[in-house]
């Protein structure tokens, strides 16, 4: 009885038609305000901005000629060893000396390079095919360094020539001397074998370290120049580290994507 009272009474109550009325509180107008801005920012990035991704992979610092493994062409006992690991040597010289039913027989580079790898021991028994060392080729110790990047295969596509390229090098502090810096000088779309990665570089544990994750692309960066510093290249710091770079050495790369407009990168 007392809510039916309480509807006749504000029945019969005359309207307040002359009272403004509020539609919002202020409240509510600058949450509002605070939304259309953030919707009419994020369509102007939407077609005004860019989107930065990068690729990281494992990476070797090389020259770009790549190695080649020596291989004994008699079998024998090795009598003489006559080159040692990072030893530079021209061609056609003297590697190691196989004593064979025959006679002795000296086993010599193909190309002028670097030793890198040296498997022959005095006293060691070698059979025919069986490797002697691993030799990389470069005639000059002015030759430049290059990175080659092995980059998984589904993940190169958005790598252009130019893009831009940071190093992080195993040898050198990272916290301390910063990342090497290069550009990507060209990409070979042909995904890489085991044994393809291993006839370049000479070495066939990297081959099977950079296929655990299938058959990636090389891809080969320039190492970008600096007279300034100690190592002749441009690295994140002033100076970088205080010491030259040799070849064979591991690193890690962080390469950049083309950038992508958000619209592009967002839709399917």
């Amino acid at each position: 009885m007392q809510f039916r009272q309480q509807a006749l009474a504000k029945l019969n109550a005359p309207e307040e038609l002359d009272l403004p009325v509020r539609l919002a509180r202020p409240q509510g107008w600058l949450v509002l305000c605070v939304t259309l801005v953030a919707v009419a920012a994020a369509c102007v990035w939407a077609v005004a901005g860019s989107v930065t991704s990068t690729v990281t992979a494992q990476a070797v610092l090389t020259h770009r000629q790549g190695s080649y493994v020596l291989q004994s062409p008699v079998a024998g006992q090795v009598t003489a060893v006559h080159a040692e690991t990072g030893r530079r040597l021209p061609a056609d010289a003297p590697v190691i000396t196989v004593r064979t039913a025959q006679g002795e027989s000296v086993v010599r580079t193909v190309a002028a390079g670097r030793i890198t790898a040296l498997a022959a021991t005095i006293g060691q028994i070698v059979s025919v095919g069986a490797n002697v060392a691993a030799v990389e080729k470069v005639a000059h110790t002015s030759d430049p360094l290059y990175a080659t990047v092995y980059v998984p295969a589904q993940q190169a596509a958005g790598i252009t020539e130019g893009s831009a390229v940071d190093l992080t090098v195993s040898s050198v502090p990272a916290d301390r001397y910063g990342v090497l810096r290069g550009h990507v000088k060209s990409v070979d779309r042909s995904a890489q074998s085991a044994q393809q990665i291993a006839a370049f570089l000479g070495d066939s544990q990297l081959g099977e370290q950079f296929t655990r994750r299938g058959r990636p692309v090389a891809v080969l960066v320039r190492l970008d120049t600096a007279r300034d510093t100690e190592s002749g290249y441009r690295w994140s710091t002033d100076g970088g580290p205080p010491f030259r770079l040799q070849s064979m050495t591991l690193a890690t790369a962080s390469i950049r994507l083309a950038d992508q407009h958000p619209v592009d990168w967002l839709l399917p």
